[in-house]
């Protein structure tokens, strides 16, 4: 049995043998042989010129090997196959049986979409693959593209570039390790550590899988994508970017790094108009400022910024809040002005710094531009401070007063002055039984607290109109907190990844919308209205 399958094989392989066809001569000056110096060899001399199915070699020189149906030229070779490829070298060995040419010095392959060089070419003819394992330089109408191995498959147009590979044109450098590169289209598909550096900006853009087209300047990535540009650094999980547009989206464990204000905003989803110097982001948002000893998290539905690095404004939309790791907030929307370090928060904001609640129509802080630090704090109209007794939870310290003003130090409230309308109650203990002695309730036009470790310990009242200190049994119930008192305790994020919970809602009396909310709201209306437009006219000339 062994032998009749070893017979068969040798029939195939025979059969197979006698189908190649030899290589032809189609003209040569001088025909002559040496056995002695090249036995078996025909030596063609002179204007050569052979052919082997669709292909044709010329040369000045060569040795043709009937019985093992290979050539070898030298001399100005000229590989042509149909008008697909001419191929000049300065030598060349093709062997008809595997139809595979080597050629070697000074090697140049042109077909219609490009013309490659380098030392060292293999030519399968068969698969219609050119491979060189040295160096090579492949030029077409936009691009330049320097490896030091690849394969180019004709039928495709495509170049697999592998090691130190560089795409060059007057707009970008694209650096690679593992890239392919198609001539007709004139895009690049990456496979592994990748930048592109635009050479009119210096934007630089690194990723590790994705695309670029090196013809309209778009690309998209879609591992460990960043962009980095002059004033700030896009991290991302995917990245869209339309450098002519000057537009790009990102999608998943997004960063935006501000590297001029030192500010990080993160999320899920981004758009970026560089033209308008702007971006917004949402799923998740949050905007980090980077301070000194601490960073100070604010998280909305959506995150806006706006303006160039020295006048930028960041908006926060709707369920926003606050931590820092000495205070905390929550409002409805915020509009930070970084030349100025002012933030508003504005409908129904509040306030937790340390032990006490703040409270107002409307509450700013101000961060100074020097140090980085948490500056001023303004609780405008209907300022409202409550304070948690230490040991009984029933009882709360309260200050009252039309607006509140506060100066910081090391980033902790220090200093406060109520103005207008001051009111405060203070539950008094013994400094060494904490005891409870007294109560204290005052009225003043003006009263300035002095804070330590987030602790009152010294209170001066300006025009002072009444006030009384009790014993506290003969202290009335109903005057144990103040009109319009309601502490929130529950709706405070105690760390920084409660600021991502959401809050059930809750029924309170509506206050009127300040007008900078609803310029804010207004600018980010047009933009979605725009986009929706956008999208519906894209799905009516689709249908």
């Amino acid at each position: 049995m062994k032998r009749i399958l070893l017979f068969l094989l040798v029939a195939i392989t025979f059969n197979l043998n006698s189908q190649t066809k030899k290589i032809q001569i189609l003209s040569s000056e001088i025909s002559t042989v040496d056995e002695s110096r090249f036995p078996g060899a025909t030596i063609l001399i002179g204007n050569v010129k052979v052919a082997h199915e669709g292909a044709t070699l010329d040369c000045k020189r060569a040795l043709l090997y009937r019985e093992k149906n290979v050539f070898q030229a030298l001399g100005e070779v000229v590989i042509e196959q149909g008008d697909s490829i001419i191929q000049y070298s300065d030598f060349a060995n093709y062997d008809a049986n595997t139809k595979i040419a080597k050629s070697w010095g000074n090697v140049e392959v042109n077909d219609k979409e490009m013309k490659l060089s380098t030392d060292t070419l293999y030519f399968n003819r068969t698969d219609q693959i050119l491979f060189y394992p040295t160096k090579g330089i492949i030029k077409d109408k936009i691009n330049t593209l320097t490896s030091n191995k690849g394969t180019y498959y004709l039928e495709d147009k495509k170049f697999t570039a592998k090691t130190k590979v560089n795409v060059v044109n007057p707009d970008n450098i694209l650096d690679s390790d593992h890239l392919d590169y198609y001539t007709n289209t004139n895009l690049a598909y990456i496979y592994g550590p990748s930048t592109v550096f635009n050479r009119k900006d210096s934007t630089k853009i690194y990723a590790e899988r994705g695309f670029f087209d090196t013809d309209s300047d778009i690309s998209y990535f879609v591992k460990n994508a960043k962009l980095f540009s002059k004033d700030k650094t896009v991290e991302a999980d995917s990245l869209y970017y339309d450098k002519k547009r000057g537009f790009a989206s990102a999608t998943n464990r997004i960063k935006v790094i501000d590297t001029i204000q030192n500010m990080v905003v993160k999320g899920n989803y981004a758009e970026i108009f560089e033209l308008q110097d702007s971006l917004f982001i949402i799923k998740k948002p949050v905007a980090i400022s980077i301070m000194e000893k601490d960073s100070l998290y604010i998280h909305g539905d959506t995150i806006l910024v706006t303006g160039k690095p020295e006048k930028r404004i960041i908006r926060t939309y709707h369920n926003v809040k606050i931590f820092k790791e000495n205070l905390q907030g929550k409002c409805d929307s915020i509009h930070t002005n970084q030349e100025t370090g002012l933030t508003k928060m504005f409908v129904d904001p509040i306030l937790w710094s340390g032990k006490s609640q703040i409270t107002g129509d409307s509450i700013h802080f101000k961060t100074s531009q020097t140090t980085n630090q948490l500056d001023s704090l303004f609780v405008l109209r209907n300022s409202f401070i409550i304070q948690k007794d230490s040991l009984d939870p029933n009882n709360f310290n309260q200050i009252k007063g039309r607006n509140i003003f506060g100066k910081f130090e090391d980033n902790d409230l220090r200093l406060m002055l109520v103005k207008g309308n001051a009111e405060s109650l203070y539950y008094n203990r013994n400094d060494e039984t904490l005891k409870l002695e007294t109560i204290t309730k005052e009225i003043a036009s003006d009263i300035e607290f002095l804070l330590e470790n987030n602790e009152v310990v010294q209170t001066k009242y300006f025009t002072k109109t009444e006030g009384n200190t009790f014993p506290p049994s003969q202290f009335p119930e109903e005057d144990r907190k103040f009109r319009g008192f309601l502490w929130r305790e529950d709706e405070q994020p105690k760390k920084m990844e409660d600021i991502f919970i959401k809050d059930k809602k809750v029924a309170r009396k509506p206050k009127k919308k300040l007008p900078e909310v609803e310029n804010a709201k207004a600018i980010l209306n047009t933009e979605f209205k725009k986009k929706r437009k956008k999208k519906r006219n894209l799905n009516l000339e689709e249908e």
